[in-house]
């Protein structure tokens, strides 16, 4: 797998993140509505650690963007852009957070207990047995049971979706347990909130109501660390706007707007 997909004419003024981490891909849809407007890059992360996936970043950006660009981060792409706007803040004229995961310890415990709260007594005891695979050392290829748990939280991380399809291109298990492994890790020391007072640029929070990653822990946090920061709340809104009935046209709107004016093609 390549680790870059381009959309529209250059300049390439933006970049969108993918989720997972381990789930490239995710972020096409977003991609190719921009690329009508905007030249756009879709790095999809192969490293598998938080520093080397910086770094694949840095270097892809450099390579190929207008530099300062603007990123569009979902979920842990969110988090990723987060720590790349902090490391080199000259790459980065905006950041936007779509989705992101929370950025203190505190608020973590929620989510799990949401998502499962979410799911039918069947599909709790799926998700239990699937989990159980993903945590077991001695399972080979754990590919299958990743991409089953994803399914499943997809469809209760949505309020009320156009569709569930999310265009992964392929579920990769080591880089999602051991990226995320350590990125929990940052989280609950502290480090990777304090990252946040490197960055220069403005910070965006585009959040969905019905997320199960709470509000308050992007909101919260952030506000206490980022010198220019803005929070939107989307009203009927799940974990990926771009899917949601309800908050699809808005969502849109907003993203546009924040990436100001348009590229010449």
């Amino acid at each position: 797998m390549k680790n870059l997909r381009t959309y529209g004419q250059p300049p390439f003024t933006v970049a969108v993140l993918h989720g997972g981490p381990g789930a490239p891909g995710s972020m096409a849809p977003v991609a190719r509505k921009l690329a009508a407007n905007w030249g756009v890059l879709e790095p999809l992360q192969t490293a598998t650690s938080v520093a080397g996936q910086i770094e694949e970043l840095r270097t892809v950006l450099k390579d190929y963007g207008y530099l300062p660009i603007t990123l569009v981060g979902s979920s842990w792409g969110a988090m990723l852009g987060f720590m790349v706007a902090a490391r080199h803040p000259e790459l980065i004229k905006k950041l936007i957070l779509v989705g992101s995961g929370v950025y203190e310890e505190r608020y973590a415990a929620h989510i799990q207990a949401t998502r499962l709260s979410r799911l039918t007594p069947a599909e709790r005891r799926e998700a239990h047995s699937l989990q159980t695979a993903l945590d077991d050392p001695d399972r080979g290829d754990k590919g299958a049971a990743l991409a089953q748990i994803g399914k499943l939280f997809t469809k209760v991380d949505a309020y009320h979706p156009l569709t569930l399809e999310t265009e992964i291109l392929e579920v990769q298990p080591e880089i999602h347990q051991q990226v995320w492994g350590e990125a929990a890790g940052l989280r609950k020391s502290g480090r990777l909130l304090a990252l946040g007072r490197q960055i220069q640029c403005p910070v965006v929070a585009i959040h969905g109501d019905y997320d199960p990653h709470p509000a308050q822990g992007v909101e919260q946090p952030l506000s206490a660390v980022l010198p220019d920061f803005r929070f939107i709340l989307l009203r009927n809104c799940g974990h990926l706007p771009w899917l949601e009935r309800e908050a699809r046209d808005e969502f849109y709107e907003i993203l546009t707007s924040e990436l100001g004016q348009r590229s010449e093609t």
